[in-house]
């Protein structure tokens, strides 16, 4: 199955990629995770990506697709794959249908603004490993400390209320109309997040009818 998760930033989108992943058996290919690497390490397109991620804009498309192009290439895409944060634009989805990436099905997981403000404000992450954690859905076993490395979990800027606020205007401007965009190809398929992970990834298996 080839499926591109769509939803606000703090939808959930992350978590349910990584559950899908195992559920069937192949890797999520998270533009998120895959820049802030590159922003840790410092390379040219790291630089250039984090004066864009601290402002809470959106990456430019011509860094975001040279980085899916590379990605999709490697043999574990071979059975499929799941896109979780590209395309965020119009002019990517069809950057993406011109280089031949195929897609089955875009999911949209529906939150309300509000929801996503108060939830993202209870998420930290690993400094180390960049493994992700919620105080209050998704704790660490032991608090400030990363059950993946041993790390010590912080609160990203771009969780902070103001940034979060940024990132949600910029989504419906921006991220919001590829809802229509694959709803034109028959491709949408849309769920509303519950109020537990369990209870979204049952909606979402669901609808995917897996």
């Amino acid at each position: 199955m080839r499926l591109i998760l769509l939803g606000a930033p703090g939808a959930g989108k992350g978590t349910q990629a990584e559950i899908l992943s195992k559920l069937l058996a192949i890797p999520t290919i998270s533009t998120g995770n895959i820049l802030r690497a590159a922003v840790k390490d410092g390379t040219p397109v790291g630089l250039e990506a984090k004066s864009f991620m601290d402002a809470g804009k959106l990456v430019p498309d011509s860094v975001i697709i040279e980085i899916l192009r590379e990605r999709l290439a490697e043999p574990d895409c071979e059975n499929g794959y799941i896109l979780d944060g590209v395309p965020r634009t119009i002019p990517q989805a069809k950057a993406m249908e011109e280089m031949g990436i195929e897609v089955d099905c875009a999911l949209s997981i529906e939150i309300e603004d509000d929801t996503i403000i108060k939830r993202m404000s209870g998420r930290r992450t690993c400094h180390t490993c960049g493994a992700s954690f919620h105080i209050v859905s998704n704790p660490p076993k032991v608090e400030g400390i990363c059950d993946v490395c041993g790390g010590e979990l912080e609160i990203r800027k771009d969780d902070a209320p103001e940034t979060v606020k940024a990132r949600l205007v910029t989504y419906h401007n921006e991220t919001e109309p590829l809802l229509h965009f694959y709803g034109e190809r028959n491709k949408l398929k849309t769920v509303e997040n519950q109020s537990s992970i369990e209870k979204t990834t049952d909606v979402i298996r669901e609808a995917l009818g897996i």
